[in-house]
């Protein structure tokens, strides 16, 4: 009786040290990994059997299951079906944040040259409106900025940056 104790608590010790994390990203993909790390925009972790570091940006993961059973949600997916949901586009703060998506294409937000009626704040909500109107357009819940031009003498603004999509 001692010996099938002392065997069924070797075989659940076993069991317990090969316990692998599992991470769910947006597109349905499911892996089996070991999580290092969950920073402010990236999620470190390792593949079975590899040393390796790998990381992955927050916003292409939907969930991580650790392997102590603990869950942990990490971001909602965005859908963008139309023009429409151009408001639900999100712009990415570190170019870090985009590694896991796919990316869709450069894109460009302006407001007009010298003459126009906005004052310069208008002028760059309004350039930014037109930059994730572009997004929504191609289907991409995501932009990273590249660029920002202001002019001094005019209230024209110009935003350039790429769009990102999960698959």
């Amino acid at each position: 009786m001692r010996k099938s104790i002392m065997l069924m608590v070797a075989l659940f010790a076993t069991l317990v040290t090969f316990a692998q994390d599992k991470m769910y990203k947006h597109t349905g993909e499911k892996l089996d990994c070991k999580i290092i790390k969950v920073a402010e925009f990236v999620i470190t972790f390792t593949y079975p059997n590899e040393t390796a570091e790998q990381t992955i940006g927050k916003y292409a993961v939907a969930k991580i299951e650790y392997g102590s059973g603990r869950k942990e949600d990490i971001t909602e997916k965005i859908t963008i079906a139309d023009k429409d949901d151009w408001e639900k586009v999100v712009v990415l703060e570190d170019v870090a944040a985009a590694v896991g998506l796919k990316k869709q294409g450069e894109i460009r937000g302006k407001t007009a040259g010298m003459l126009s009626y906005r004052t310069a704040g208008n002028a760059d909500k309004k350039s930014m409106e037109r930059l994730k109107k572009e997004a929504a357009e191609l289907g991409a819940p995501f932009v990273l900025l590249t660029s920002e031009k202001d002019s001094k003498w005019s209230t024209q603004s110009i935003k350039k940056g790429f769009a990102y999509s999960y698959k």
